[in-house]
């Protein structure tokens, strides 16, 4: 898969260091996927959830932080699109 929204991550990793390690390895990870559905996302990530929109929120740090994606399975392209705390979590609006 190629991932957009890299400097997000970039810009998170630096003021939360506790999630670097995590992160840099999802990274590796989703540059190496091949998704065709959201069930080859589960298969990997079972706590991952499955929202609207081709849109996918991880959990980082043991649900410390969210990571909210959107998934193009056809164009094999994952896009960041929001990453926070919990607490930050709990704000956003997702469509």
């Amino acid at each position: 898969m190629r991932l957009i929204g890299k400097e997000l991550l970039f810009n998170f990793k630096k003021k939360h260091a506790d999630a670097r390690s995590q992160i840099e390895s999802w990274e590796m990870e989703i540059e190496e996927a091949e998704w065709s559905t959201p069930q080859d996302i589960k298969r990997r990530y079972p706590k991952a959830s499955l929202v609207k929109n081709q849109q996918v929120i991880f959990n980082v740090c043991r649900d410390k932080y969210r990571l909210l994606t959107q998934v193009n399975y056809k164009n094999r392209i994952v896009l960041v699109q929001k990453i926070g705390t919990h607490k930050e979590y709990d704000k956003w609006k997702i469509i």
